[in-house]
Parts: structure tokens; C-alpha cells; sequence
């Protein structure tokens, strides 16, 4: 009677508390691996080496915007000196509020353990509130040492914001969204990067012959996009130390080049450092103006790329490299071309080059064109590291992933995405042939990732760094007043280029989308579907099957519970392994989980059942790499439980005392659940039959010492191991609206086809591996 009342009080049936206790948490298991982290210090000569050395991999994509500005904010010519030191102006003053301000002394701190970009920011919101669309997560992965997060008093302003954001499902959704489209343009900025950089430095070869045809530039600058891209698959591990010495290079050139310049020509354009040249710039040209708007923001590309390929480098070392090195050379560049051109307005087209003396014209070719690959290959690793970061979270399809260094976590070289950038930034390249579309292009996805950074600030300000109102209030509205009239200015070239990254965008979000909404509706049918310890533990020992010699290991979504595919499979086959693990493999908001902290092993049932739970953890870097024979690591995961928990004995939630049909966990005796009815969940005596059989099970058996239990595993180890995998099929429900039926029949069907499967992700030998078919209707 208690035990009924108990029930009908809390809406929980005595099976489901039998679930609880029989697939507990796996808080113990994590709590011994605990361990603690503790930030690196940097000596002031490691900050100056490695601020030298994020030259070449953070600021290549900024360092080269000089090459293109100017022609891209005046394509039509310029008359009015005004003009030219109002634009100047601007320039200066975006420089010293977006890359300077906004990214360098703020943006950067909001880094996710050294990891940039808006899945950094998104995946230190997901470890702050609730709001992974995916519900995987849980409190042990919490224990990690790199899931670091803050604490919120209960009427807190982070706390109102939290409790805001985890209300309804459509605001995870809204936000999840606002990521997808900041991911998508950044790979737009991959596939444009390359085609205005290579190709504005392939446009010195015309100085020497001005009657050359542009077609030759075009061609010159397709071949050196081709080889860029062939070269992918050797990593920048080998010719990465040539990318500092080479953007320094370059910056040293284009700052000596500008003073020089600053020296020689009108030095009237010093000017523009007054603001006011701004107010006059407007109020003279008004909508032209407001028009070349498009062509000055130019000058902050690559400063998302900064954030994104932040990488491995400290914080105050790319703060040093970019106010020492960078922004004065920048400055240096943009005032010295506009002082030539206001000596020489014809020449605009190519201001770069025509300012550069006779003397060093080639060399200065070469180092420009050199320091532009290197910019390319910068954002082009960026592109792989957001591919990789959304691949980790589910919003993209499997595709093979390639760790081109053993030295470096984040150098990763995606095949199949290389090609697809490769033949679309030729294609940029030769459909426009200019530069002022595909600037436009260009323009159009760095402002729009740069207000989904500003957006998605907001919420790290307050919930992450518990920052007071006021002061995230002032961050968003300096930024807003930034990049909304850029962002108004580049609608109006939509029809001149600026369509291509839209087009772009939109084909990758319904990759994304589609693949995501399909991930999600899985995850929750199978959550919906797995079965009931009732009915494993009804079974007995022996599953109701025959325990054949050997080691199953079955592959689930689900972090807890038992998956459907297994009832499929034991109520379609005669016999099931002696022993069977269910393994998840399961993406956490972190950058890396540690490998001794990377598996969680739990016994499910009665010892005797020989049934236990893996939980493969894995951080958004994380690779699964050949040589890790992610089989073995699972086994000796399951060994080192075993041993851990024989030494836990007394402690453990897996003690089961059949006489009297009761349960004690963690030393509570669970005495109300009495299974007067089930007689088959005492341990009965096992199918197995004769010698070999008996290596294998022992009849009846309650308990095992830690060394019978071990050479019992190891039996079966050498037995056989067999990868028990779900090919399931996805299907519509009949019901379903048309446009659901084409996304999730036809495109995720298309998707699951061309994308990689499980057991090639982790390198599961054919020859071992066990498909169980499925049909799932969402």
C-alpha cells in the first residue's frame, strides 16, 4: 500500500524507478576522474615569440585588405580630394572601433579554452543554460576539466537571462539559427577570401604591360587557386613556419611603403585622423556616400578570420602582435595610398602598385602575392575548423577528416570540402574577373558574421562574464553603429555581387538545417522508444537467448536507457554475446575532452547479466584518428571498470540480494520493490551447455571475484568482438506535410547516402561489423 501510494503521489510507477536504479548516472564514475586545470602562464619572451609567430596564421586575411580597398570604395574614379580624406577617415576610425576595440580587447577573451568563432561563442552558451537542441547532455559531463562554467545567484540578471533563453524551445531553435547563419557566411568568406586576395595580387603583372588582357590575370591568378588548393592535403604543419617571416615581411613593406609615400605625395590626407572629415564625407556625397560604405568595409575583412583561427595562441600575444605590428602598418598603408592617390586620382584602379618605387616593384609582386596565399590559407583552415565544429554538434553531414599534423590539435585538411571550395572559388574568380564584384561579394558576408558575433555576445556578456547591463549596453551599441549602416550600405549591392553569398548560404544552412532537424527528431524517437529494465531484467541472465562466447558492442545515441534497435535484435535472433556493451558516442560544447577522461563505463543490471554502458566522450577539435583503435580503447576501458569497481564494492549501486527480492543501492534498501510475479528475474541458470560453453557462463552465478570476472572478459575478448550498428532508415510519417516529406525523404535521405557511415568513422573492421536494420517515421 505504501508503495502504491508513493506512486500515484509522484506520477512515477515502480518501473520506472527499477529503470533509475538499474541505469544510474554515471556521477561516481566521473567524479574519480576529476582532476583539476589550471591556466598556462606565459614568460614575456614565449608572448613575443608566439605574438611573431600568429602573424602568419591570424593576420594574413587583414594584412592584405590594402591591396583591393580604395579601387572597391571609388570603382567609377575619384575627383575631390574631400573625398578620398573623408573615405581615409572612415577607414581609420573602423580600424581603430571593429578590430582594434571591439575584437582584439573584447571578442577575444570570449574564447572557448584558445578556440575562436560563433560555435565557440555557442558552445559556451550551451555550457552556461540549457539550450543544445540535442538533450544528450549531463550533469557528469560537467566533471570534465575543460567544461569550465560560472554559477548564477537565483535573481541574478544571468539568472533572468538563463531561465529567458531555456523557457521554449523556439528560442533555442531562434538562436541555434542565428549560429547557422553566421556559419554559413563564414564559409562564404572562405570560398571569397582566396578569389579577391590572389587575384587583386596577380593584378600586378599588368603595370609592366598595361596592354595586357585581364584574362591573362585571371588565368594567372585560377592556376595559383588550383594549386593552393591541390597542396591542402599536405597541411601548413611542413610550410607553416615560412607564414610569419612572410606576413611580417609584408607588413614591414606595406608600412615603410605608406610613410614613404606619406613623405613624398600630398600629405594633406594626415587630415582624416580628425573625425569631423567623416560628417562632411556624408553630408557631401549622400547616397554615393552611403554606397561606398560597401567598398570601405573592405578594410575590416579577415577580422572575423582573427577570432576564428585564434587557435592555440594566447590572448595577450595576438593583442601584442596587432597593436604593435599591425594596426600602425595598416594605418601607415591606407594614409600613404591616399596620399598618392590624391597626387594621382587616375590611378585608383591600382593605387597599391603604382605607389610602390620602380626599385622594388617585383620584389614587392612576389611578397604580395606570396602574403595573399598565406591569407587564403588562413581563412580556407578556418573554413575545415567550422565544417569540424559543426560536424561535433550534429548540423553536419559525416565527412571524412584528415589531421594533417601530429604536433598540432586544430590542422585538419576535409577532402570533400576542399574540392567543393576549390570549384566554387573558381568559379567566383572566372565568372566575375574584377574585383569590385567580388569585393561586394565579400563585403556582404564579413558584415553579416560580424553582427551575428555582436549578437551572440550579448547573452556570453551576461551569463558568462556576468558583465553589468550597462556595459554590455554600451559593447552592443557601438557596435550596432558600426555595422548597420555597413550592413545597409551592402543591401543596395545586392544586384552587384553581393547576391553570391547569399546564394551560398542558403545552400549550406538547408544542408545544415536539414540534417540537424532530421539528428534531433532521431535522437527523440529513439528516446521515445528504448526499452524498459523491467523487461531486460524479466529476460534473466540469459536475455531469454542463447550467450554465445564473444563481446557484442552496441552502438546507441542514447547516453541512458536501453535502445530499441537491441529488443529488434534479440527478438529477431536466436543468441546474443556472452557479454554486451552498449557504447555512445556523444558530442560535448567543449573544444577537447582529455583522453584519461574521454570513456565512462557502467554496469547496467546484476553482475551476472554481463551488460554494461560506454559513453565515448569527445569535444567539438576532437578527431578519431586511425591509429587510435577506438576497439581497444573500449576494451580496456571495460577492464579498468572492472577493477575499479571490484575496489568499490562496498560502495557500488550494482548489489542485488535475490533471496528476498530487493535491491540495496548505494546502501538504501529499496525494500518497496518487491517482483512477487516475475520469478525469471532470479538469475537463472545460463542456456549454455557443455565445456566450452561453461568457460563462458557460469550457471547461477551471483558473484564473481575481480579476477574470474577479468579472465571472463578476456575470454571473450579473444572469443571475438562484433560492432552491433543501426542502419536505420528515415522516413516521414505519412501525415506529413510535402515540403517535410522532400526534406527529410528525399535531401537527408541524398545526405546519408554521400556522407560517411559509423563504422567508418571509427575504423570498425568490416569483417567484425553487424548491420541491424531499421525504419524510424518522424
Amino acid at each position: 500500500m505504501d508503495s502504491a501510494t508513493r506512486d500515484e503521489g509522484t506520477g512515477r510507477g515502480m518501473m520506472w524507478e527499477l529503470d533509475q536504479n538499474l541505469d544510474q548516472p554515471m556521477d561516481e564514475e566521473a567524479g574519480r576522474l576529476r582532476n583539476m586545470y589550471r591556466e598556462k602562464k606565459f614568460s614575456a619572451m614565449l608572448l613575443l615569440r608566439l605574438a611573431y609567430q600568429s602573424l602568419g596564421v591570424v593576420f594574413g586575411d587583414l594584412g592584405t585588405s590594402p591591396l583591393y580597398v580604395f579601387y572597391n570604395i571609388f570603382p567609377n574614379g575619384v575627383e575631390d580630394d574631400e573625398d578620398i580624406i573623408g573615405a581615409l577617415s572612415l577607414i581609420i576610425y573602423s580600424l581603430t572601433l571593429i578590430p582594434l576595440l571591439k575584437y582584439v580587447f573584447v571578442v577575444l577573451r570570449a574564447n572557448d579554452n584558445g578556440q575562436g568563432g560563433t560555435f565557440a561563442l555557442y558552445s559556451l552558451l550551451c555550457r552556461h543554460a540549457k539550450i543544445n537542441t540535442i538533450p544528450n547532455q549531463h550533469r557528469t559531463d560537467e566533471e570534465l576539466t575543460t567544461y569550465s562554467r560560472q554559477t548564477h545567484e537565483v535573481n541574478s540578471l544571468a539568472a533572468k537571462v538563463k531561465r529567458w533563453l531555456e523557457a521554449h524551445a523556439y528560442k533555442k531553435n531562434a538562436l541555434l539559427f542565428v549560429v547557422l547563419i553566421g556559419t554559413c557566411m563564414a564559409i562564404g568568406d572562405g570560398i571569397l577570401t582566396p578569389a579577391i586576395s590572389v587575384l587583386s595580387a596577380s593584378g600586378g603583372i599588368r603595370e609592366e604591360n598595361p596592354k595586357m588582357s585581364n584574362n591573362v590575370v585571371v588565368v594567372v591568378a585560377v592556376i595559383i587557386l588550383i594549386g593552393l588548393f591541390c597542396m591542402q592535403h599536405y597541411g601548413t604543419d611542413k610550410v607553416g613556419w615560412l607564414f610569419a617571416p612572410v606576413v611580417l615581411l609584408w607588413f614591414i613593406l606595406i608600412g615603410s611603403v605608406g610613410a614613404l609615400n606619406i613623405w613624398r605625395y600630398n600629405s594633406s590626407a594626415l587630415k582624416a585622423f580628425n573625425p569631423v572629415h567623416i560628417y562632411r564625407y556624408f553630408k557631401r556625397g549622400k547616397y554615393t556616400s552611403w554606397t561606398s560604405l560597401g567598398g570601405i568595409m573592405l578594410c575590416i575583412t579577415g577580422t572575423e578570420a582573427l577570432y576564428a583561427d585564434l587557435c592555440h595562441f594566447p590572448v595577450l600575444a595576438i593583442q601584442i602582435a596587432f597593436t604593435m605590428v599591425v594596426f600602425p602598418c595598416l594605418l601607415l598603408a591606407y594614409t600613404g595610398q591616399a596620399c598618392y592617390i590624391i597626387s594621382h586620382k587616375n590611378h585608383v584602379e591600382d593605387a597599391f602598385y603604382r605607389s610602390i618605387p620602380d626599385q622594388i616593384y617585383w620584389p614587392a609582386f612576389v611578397i604580395a602575392t606570396a602574403a595573399a596565399v598565406v591569407a587564403s590559407q588562413a581563412t580556407i583552415s578556418a573554413t575545415y575548423s567550422i565544417i569540424k565544429q559543426a560536424l561535433a554538434l550534429g548540423c553536419f553531414p559525416r565527412v571524412k577528416v584528415v589531421h594533417t599534423s601530429k604536433k598540432f590539435l586544430g590542422q585538419i585538411y576535409i577532402p570533400d570540402i576542399n574540392w567543393v571550395l576549390m570549384v566554387l572559388c573558381i568559379a567566383v574568380t572566372a565568372g566575375f574577373k574584377n574585383q569590385s564584384q567580388i569585393g561586394n561579394a565579400y563585403g556582404t558576408a564579413v558584415v553579416v558574421v560580424m553582427l551575428v558575433t555582436t549578437f551572440l555576445m550579448v547573452p556570453v556578456m551576461l551569463l558568462v562574464w556576468r558583465s553589468h547591463w550597462i556595459l554590455v549596453l554600451i559593447f552592443t551599441t557601438l557596435s550596432l553603429l558600426v555595422e548597420l549602416p555597413y550592413f545597409s550600405a551592402i543591401i543596395f549591392k545586392i544586384d552587384q555581387g553581393g547576391w553570391v553569398p547569399l546564394v551560398i548560404a542558403v545552400a549550406f544552412m538547408l544542408i545544415m538545417y536539414v540534417w540537424h532537424y532530421c539528428t534531433v527528431k532521431r535522437y527523440e524517437f529513439e528516446m521515445h522508444s528504448k526499452v524498459s529494465m523491467a523487461w531486460i531484467l524479466g529476460l534473466g541472465p540469459s536475455l531469454g537467448l542463447v550467450r554465445v562466447p564473444g563481446i557484442g558492442f552496441v552502438y546507441t545515441e542514447l547516453a541512458s536507457g536501453v535502445p530499441h534497435i537491441f529488443s529488434h535484435f534479440i527478438t529477431n535472433l536466436p543468441a546474443i554475446h556472452s557479454v554486451v556493451v552498449f557504447v555512445c558516442v556523444k558530442y560535448l560544447p567543449v573544444y577537447t575532452v582529455p583522453p584519461d577522461e574521454r570513456f565512462l563505463v557502467k554496469r547496467i543490471g546484476p553482475k551476472n547479466f554481463h551488460m554494461f554502458r560506454c559513453v565515448a566522450r569527445y569535444g567539438y577539435k576532437d578527431l578519431h584518428k586511425k591509429d587510435d583503435n577506438f576497439e581497444k580503447l573500449l576494451l580496456d576501458s571495460l577492464l579498468s571498470f572492472v577493477r575499479l569497481d571490484s575496489m568499490m564494492e562496498g560502495y557500488s549501486d550494482s548489489e542485488y540480494s535475490v533471496a528476498d527480492m530487493t535491491m540495496t543501492n548505494n546502501g538504501t534498501n529499496m525494500s518497496g520493490l518487491s517482483y512477487t510475479s516475475h520469478d525469471s528475474i532470479v538469475p537463472a541458470q545460463s542456456p549454455l551447455r557443455g565445456t566450452n560453453a561453461g568457460l563462458f557462463m557460469e550457471s547461477g552465478q551471483t558473484s564473481q571475484t575481480v579476477g574470474d570476472e577479468i579472465e571472463f572478459l578476456n575470454r571473450c575478448k579473444d572469443a571475438g568482438v562484433v560492432h552491433i550498428l543501426g542502419n536505420t532508415i528515415v522516413r516521414a510519417r505519412r501525415d506529413s506535410s510535402i515540403l517535410k516529406k522532400f526534406a527529410v525523404d528525399y535531401v537527408y535521405a541524398f545526405l546519408r547516402r554521400i556522407c560517411r557511415e559509423n563504422s567508418v568513422m571509427f575504423y570498425v573492421p568490416h569483417e567484425s561489423l553487424l548491420n541491424v536494420g531499421q525504419i524510424y517515421y518522424i
